[in-house]
């Protein structure tokens, strides 16, 4: 639970400092928009009752993950000083908070605190900003949200922003069965290129890390990945694997569809132009077709709104395109924490494997893919100590020690006993 809060923390993080330690070279007056904008917004921080950052709070991020090297556990939150010690509000005191506030809701704040006071309902030294904190981050302030400032966009650059969705797609046949599809796509929002979009029979995460693995693998790394607000969307592994290749998880708000405009016409288009006509006897026959149809149609037409062909644009500015590193498959294993037990084993999903023998005792980070379940790399300490090696328990009976405790293993096995022998 330790290791899951620290990556969710240092994901959070990255994506407040990924326009400052990406490959965008930025003005000394953009940075200093950038931080107050930043600075002026509030944030749902994890495991924090804030809701602000600082500036030096930002800076501080910054030069971590920049003394580091790029290494995404430079953000992992360090141990409180203040540890193991009483916060002045407990969880009695923030639902008296919330009760007084529910029963009276037009009070001005500061009666309310002195209300609160009077009646012994809180400690005497809260302060009014922690009254506000506690209002704001239960939502019971009263404000009149603003009109909100609504404008059209467009990434620079190919490869700025990628746009991810599913749409809902017809059904095939599938072992005699009638099975649903989904079409899981990302378009880039510069050229209305699509780096991959395919129809698979769940838009689960397996499926959904499945196409982005691919797009990766054939268009490069993208610098900002807008999604949706799905469960794939929102799991750990997608937060962690985005951070790690220093991609900026970006996740629409909800009820408002309006930011992708690009990727919904992009589906309009698919369901009048190629589901119409489209084969959807199989799905190998309707992924076979709708590739076809993406290569050699959509993207070779031109688009209205740039005024050129997608994969014409896209190519144009190809120097500015980050390829996937030659690991890209260890950045989507699935990682898990084990500890080493005292006869340095290690059971993953009903698998047995042996660890060295001096992390026993450790707690150590596991990563697999989920395909190739025997193939465990374990790392502790930040260092990786290699592969993990099923456990063979027939082999272990032959394994013995010496006076030094130095493992030798017997050159061949024991005679087997014949049974009834002793009797002739």
């Amino acid at each position: 639970m330790a290791e899951n809060k620290n990556e969710t923390v240092a994901v959070f993080r990255f994506g407040v400092i990924h326009e400052f330690i990406g490959g965008a070279i930025l003005s000394s007056i953009e940075k200093r928009r950038l931080i107050r904008e930043k600075c002026a917004r509030k944030w749902i921080i994890p495991y924090s009752n804030r809701t602000r950052i600082s500036e030096n709070t930002i800076y501080r991020w910054i030069r971590r993950y920049r003394k580091s090297g790029g290494k995404i556990e430079s953000l992992y939150p360090r141990k409180r000083n203040d540890r193991g010690k009483p916060r002045i509000l407990s969880g009695e005191a923030i639902a008296n908070i919330v009760n007084a506030r529910k029963e009276r809701p037009h009070v001005p704040v500061k009666m309310l605190l002195a209300d609160l006071k009077r009646r012994h309902l809180i400690p005497e030294k809260t302060g009014l900003t922690t009254l506000y904190r506690v209002l704001h981050q239960t939502g019971l302030m009263n404000n009149t949200p603003a009109p909100e400032d609504r404008r059209k966009f467009e990434a620079p650059l190919p490869n700025d922003i990628w746009q991810s969705d599913v749409m809902h797609g017809p059904k095939v046949d599938v072992k005699g069965t009638q099975r649903k599809t989904y079409l899981i796509a990302f378009l880039d929002d510069h050229s209305r290129l699509l780096p991959f979009a395919a129809f698979y029979l769940s838009e689960n995460l397996s499926s959904f890390m499945d196409a982005f693995e691919k797009a990766l693998i054939k268009r490069g790394l993208p610098r900002k990945l807008y999604v949706d607000n799905g469960a794939a969307y929102r799991s750990h592994k997608l937060e962690f694997t985005c951070a790690s290749l220093a991609i900026a998880l970006i996740h629409a708000r909800p009820y408002k569809p309006q930011g992708k405009g690009k990727i919904e016409r992009f589906f309009r288009s698919v369901r009048s132009d190629f589901l119409s006509v489209a084969n959807t006897v199989s799905l190998e026959s309707l992924n076979t077709a709708f590739d076809k149809w993406l290569d050699d149609v959509y993207h070779q037409r031109k688009h209205s709104g740039t005024g050129m062909t997608p994969f014409n644009r896209f190519t144009r500015k190809l120097a500015c395109i980050r390829q996937a590193p030659r690991d890209l498959k260890n950045h989507f294993r699935k990682t898990v924490h084990r500890t080493v037990a005292k006869d340095r084993t290690i059971t993953l999903d009903g698998r047995l494997f042996e660890a060295p023998v001096l992390l026993i005792g450790k707690r150590a980070l596991l990563l697999y893919h989920e395909h190739t379940p025997k193939q465990v790399e374990i790392f502790w300490n930040k260092k990786s100590h290699g592969f993990l090696t099923p456990v063979d328990l027939h082999v272990n009976c032959r394994v013995k020690r010496d006076r030094n405790h130095n493992t030798q293993l017997e050159s061949t096995p024991r005679e087997l006993y014949k049974g009834g022998g002793l009797w002739k």
